[in-house]
C-alpha cells in the first residue's frame, strides 16, 4: 500500500490497515525505525477522549422563534 506524504510531512494510513489494526480516530500511533530502514506502526492505548469545550454547554440552546423571511427582512433593513 502506498502513499503520498503531504508538504506538512503527514501520510495517511490506509483504510485496509487502519481496520486491521482498529485504528480509530482519537487513538495514538507509534512509529518506529528498524535496522533495514522499515517503519513499524504501533497503535497505543485507548482512545483519547475530548475534552469539554467551552462552548459545549451551550450546544443546541438557541430559542429563536423567528422565521428565516422575518430573519431576512431583519437584517436587510426592510420595513
Amino acid at each position: 500500500m502506498a502513499t503520498t506524504v503531504t508538504s506538512k510531512g503527514q501520510v495517511t494510513i490506509p483504510k485496509r490497515l487502519r481496520d486491521s489494526m482498529n485504528i480509530q480516530p482519537g487513538n495514538k500511533v507509534f512509529f518506529e525505525a528498524n535496522q533495514d530502514g522499515e517503519v513499524i506502526l504501533r497503535k497505543c492505548g485507548p482512545i483519547e477522549e475530548r475534552k469539554p469545550d467551552k462552548f459545549d454547554e451551550f450546544l443546541g440552546s438557541a430559542d429563536i422563534k423567528w422565521r428565516t423571511d422575518e430573519l431576512m427582512a431583519l437584517l436587510r433593513g426592510d420595513d
